[in-house]
């Protein structure tokens, strides 16, 4: 038997992916990496999460001079949207990105290998007309879009996460069936650019895996921004004539059907692991019945030398959490011990403002036992109140006993960056009184977290 051709060989070139290879590499490993875009950085830098706040960031700037926020604040101007320029900035940071990547491969001697993988053994890999050899290999696929049944997507009137960035000119009427993270940011953009948006939620609120108090509230500040939504709502069918289309809804639990006309139609009701093609099966793997690999703690397969981690594997389909995961990988292969500890993944919706979460919902909480949980509205923030963000609050929950923080949960403009103390807390064992003691600059959003944990012995000040 020929000798290997490489130490470790990571297929997909994602957050996950990409961040194995680079640490394999780092630690002294020959490594190499398969990737069939054009481009690396897998659907988060290419499709997802980059240029979706491009976008995201873009329209707020919009919103805010256009719809009279900056006026409110003696700024006067007279705006105009230049939908083209808006959509290349999105592609130059896109661009950037993706470019510095493949420069990390070529400066840590990463050999990129263009095209589809397919198993053809335990060790070995087909990639075009090459086979290659590797020691140790790690499947770091991703996910795709969810399709609807029935319904087509198009790319023109019934798009995905990755259409709904190319749409060329303001829709009048948006539907967005589904009430995640990703219809709420994207229908967010659109709605601030000027359409008028209607979310369809099969579920009785929107927001799913969030804790019950945010969803609530997310809900309320949406609306209030114009975003119209259809809780227990499911669709039944999309028909496109004409450049148009027509959704039929009716009530989750049964009952009369109604209609809804769409310029356009964002399909978004999830995602699913990127399996197809792989030929699991020639390298001895199965899938459960959630089409994910099967891991144990240290991201090993049950092949001895396979490996999988990030959207393919069990867990949030999260870029930060495969990054994790594709560093720990790596030291774990370099035998290293590489741990992610997933009980304190954060979790981002990057609309305005921005909701963001870590470790147990309240209602998960108390099904473990007795708990206490302090809140504070941003409205009673002072940088919040200087910013003109009254909308929000922080609330969070630690066990009754111990005082260890259990979850955090944020709705505040810069609530994705405030989430990183508490998960920092929270992976130190912080109890609620070591960030009701932590001296916090002022004045910052972060004082509302301060403020929270003191509330949780019911102390805060601002209230």
């Amino acid at each position: 038997m020929a000798d290997y051709d490489f130490d470790v060989l990571v297929i997909g070139a994602g957050p996950g992916g990409y961040v194995a290879a680079i640490r394999a590499a780092q630690l002294g490993l020959k490594t190499g990496c398969v990737e069939s875009r054009a481009t690396l950085g897998g659907t988060c830098l290419n499709v997802g999460c980059i240029p979706s706040k491009a976008m995201l960031h873009a329209s707020e700037l919009y919103d805010a001079a256009a719809n009279g926020h900056l006026a409110k604040l003696g700024i006067k101007t007279q705006v105009e949207l230049d939908l083209d320029t808006m959509q290349g900035q999105r592609i130059d940071a896109v661009k950037g990105l993706t470019g510095g990547i493949e420069f990390l491969f070529k400066k840590n001697k990463i050999e990129w290998l263009k095209g589809h993988a397919a198993f053809t053994g335990t060790d070995t890999v087909q990639v075009g007309d090459r086979t290659v050899r590797a020691k140790n290999i790690v499947i770091a696929t991703g996910s795709s879009v969810t399709p609807l049944p029935g319904v087509e997507i198009d790319q023109k009137v019934v798009v995905d996460s990755t259409g709904a960035l190319e749409i060329a000119k303001v829709p009048e009427k948006m539907v967005v069936i589904g009430g995640g993270v990703i219809g709420l940011e994207l229908g967010s953009v659109w709605k601030r650019l000027g359409a008028k948006v209607t979310v369809v939620e099969f579920l009785d609120q929107i927001l799913p895996g969030f804790d019950g108090e945010v969803r609530k509230e997310t809900n309320k500040i949406m609306k209030k921004q114009g975003l119209e939504f259809k809780l227990s709502t499911k669709v039944t069918g999309v028909k496109v004539d004409g450049g148009k289309a027509t959704l039929t809804v009716e009530p989750a639990a049964g009952g009369a059907a109604e209609t809804i006309e769409a310029d356009v139609v964002l399909v978004s009701i999830g995602r699913k692991p990127n399996i197809d093609g792989l030929a699991l099966d020639k390298a001895g793997l199965a899938v459960n019945k959630r089409g994910q690999i099967e891991i144990d703690h240290d991201f090993r397969t049950k092949v001895p030398g396979i490996w999988a981690i990030g959207d393919v594997v069990p867990g949030p389909m999260l870029a930060h959490k495969a990054e994790d995961e594709g560093i720990a990988v790596a030291e774990n292969i370099a035998g290293l011990t590489g741990i992610v500890n997933h009980d304190v993944i954060p979790s981002v919706v990057y609309t305005m403002p921005e909701i963001a979460g870590v470790g147990l919902t309240e209602e998960a909480a108390k099904e473990r036992g007795e708990v206490k949980v302090g809140k504070f509205p941003m409205l009673a923030n002072s940088r919040a109140k200087t910013n003109h963000e009254p909308d929000g609050f922080v609330k969070v929950i630690a066990d009754a006993k111990t005082d260890r923080v259990l979850g955090v949960w944020c709705i505040a403009s810069v609530a994705g960056t405030m989430i990183a103390q508490a998960a920092q807390a929270m992976e130190f064992g912080a109890t609620s009184e070591d960030i009701a003691y932590t001296c916090h600059a002022h004045p910052t959003h972060s004082e509302a977290v301060k403020e929270a944990a003191m509330a949780v012995t019911g102390k805060p000040i601002h209230i």
